[in-house]
């Protein structure tokens, strides 16, 4: 998109586009057409340009929303589910993993499709199969099914976060991005507080399947605000016309760039690491410490205000003043520490300890991601001007892949020990941190125009 474009919906966009001409002339414009600025016209976004700006954040934050609302609602919910379907704790977190799983695919083909026919289309059309796949999960008569609906609803639900970073995107460039991407940790952030508060409070007049009634209400009224609200951001001019060929060929050439996939694979193991919490923390903290539904949907929702903090301190007063690599590079040494704290603390290195020192370090890691999320996204889209839904879709499939793989991970050794939890949380900090500095080299030196800003 042409830099006059950001200033729509944020008139310091204007002033910061220019930090992004750095980071692409790492890539070769011609041989990396992904990387390559445009001088096409305007999405059709300019000409709704009072409405954007606090509204688009709200419909933003609300696509971005999706996944915990999928996930964290179902979290307390998932000792009832074993024992409502007679199923292995094990088994039952497959229905996490499957929807994760889903996720990650689903934006592999999302992406792609919104940079060839727009943004509005492919995401209207993945939320009603969103929809219809929560219906389903609903009535699912065991496991199994549950397992397939619960991949159905990932697929589909992929359209929202893919397209909702492919947007933001198509109007925001360097440190504007970064501190959008910060205010859409205000809005999203809301679902991990409310979800598993909703899921705790629905157990207490139903069963699980009350969740899935909800979520599918939810996501009826997420689409209803997306037909009428929000307006399409990519110009006819900017849509590539390639098929399934060149949708691999943006990829690739992305995945050439060894900064972009530093950045991605940083994200993507950062994010493992918090959802090797979401996976094991039901258990964790209702079956090894005794606490009820209620319980730990309050601890869930507490953690989630830290991250929601800490990314508004990333967002009005980092971004702009501290350099976006090394607010990253802190926020993975935090997460590294808190994740050995755990791991110590449930290996008995102090004795027994009870619920409180484990919550506070949970709240520590979490906290962290206020920091690592919004700056991994930022400092890989920085990269791309073009191929924004490719981009995009590389970045969450890599999250939600690891995060996938970590999920059954944290349940091997059964429901009485946490330290598989904190194992998987410390290997995947420490992998985030290694390719952080292995491959986005974060101590060489950046073209001074980009230096002061990022």
């Amino acid at each position: 998109m042409p830099e006059g474009g950001a200033s729509i919906s944020n008139p310091t966009a204007n002033s910061t586009a220019k930090t992004d001409s750095a980071e692409e002339s790492t890539t070769n414009p011609a041989a990396n057409p992904a990387a390559r600025p445009t001088a096409s016209a305007a999405p059709p976004l300019r000409a709704t340009a009072g409405r954007t700006g606090l509204l688009l954040t709200f419909l933003l934050g609300g696509l971005t929303a999706v996944p915990p609302l999928a996930m964290d609602m179902y979290l307390p919910a998932l000792p009832e589910v074993t024992r409502s379907l007679h199923a292995p704790a094990a088994t039952v977190q497959l229905t996490l993993t499957t929807c994760l799983a889903g996720m990650a695919l689903g934006q592999l083909v999302v992406g792609p499709m919104s940079d060839r026919w727009g943004r509005r289309r492919p995401l209207l059309i993945g939320l009603a199969v969103y929809v219809v796949a929560t219906v389903l999960c609903a009535f699912a008569p065991s496991v199994g099914l549950l397992v397939a609906f619960r991949l159905l609803q990932g697929l589909a639900g992929a359209a929202a976060i893919v397209i909702a970073r492919a947007v933001v995107r198509d109007l925001y460039d360097g440190v504007a991005m970064a501190r959008f991407f910060s205010n859409l940790m205000l809005i999203s952030g809301l679902a991990p507080i409310m979800a598993p508060l909703i899921g705790g409070q629905i157990l207490r007049v139903t069963d699980w399947r009350g969740v899935f009634v909800v979520l599918a209400v939810l996501g009826v009224l997420l689409a209803a605000l997306v037909w009428v609200k929000l307006p399409e951001t990519l110009a006819p001019a900017d849509r590539h016309g390639g098929g399934f060929g060149a949708a691999l060929g943006s990829m690739r050439r992305l995945l050439a760039d060894r900064v972009f996939t530093g950045y991605m694979l940083t994200g993507g193991f950062a994010f493992a690491s918090l959802f090797a919490y979401v996976a094991a923390s039901p258990f964790v903290v209702q079956e090894i410490y005794g606490a009820s539904p209620q319980t730990f949907s309050l601890l869930f929702g507490l953690n989630s205000i830290g991250l929601m903090i800490v990314g508004q301190i990333n967002g009005k007063v980092l971004v702009g003043r501290v350099r976006l690599d090394r607010v990253l590079g802190f926020g993975l040494c935090v997460v590294v520490v808190a994740a050995v704290a755990l791991l110590l603390m449930s290996l008995g290195a102090f004795g027994e300890v009870g619920l409180v020192p484990v919550a506070a370090a949970l709240f520590v890691l979490m906290s962290a991601m206020g920091i690592t999320m919004p700056n991994t996204q930022t400092l890989a889209l920085v990269r791309t001007r073009q191929a924004a839904g490719a981009a995009s879709a590389l970045l969450g499939t890599a999250s939600f892949l690891v995060g996938a793989i970590a999920s059954p991970l944290v349940g091997i050794a059964g429901e009485d020990t946490a330290v598989p939890m904190a194992v998987v949380q410390l290997t995947a900090a420490l992998v985030a941190l290694a390719c952080f500095t292995g491959l986005c080299r974060p101590w060489q030196a950046r073209a001074s125009a980009e230096g002061e800003d990022f």
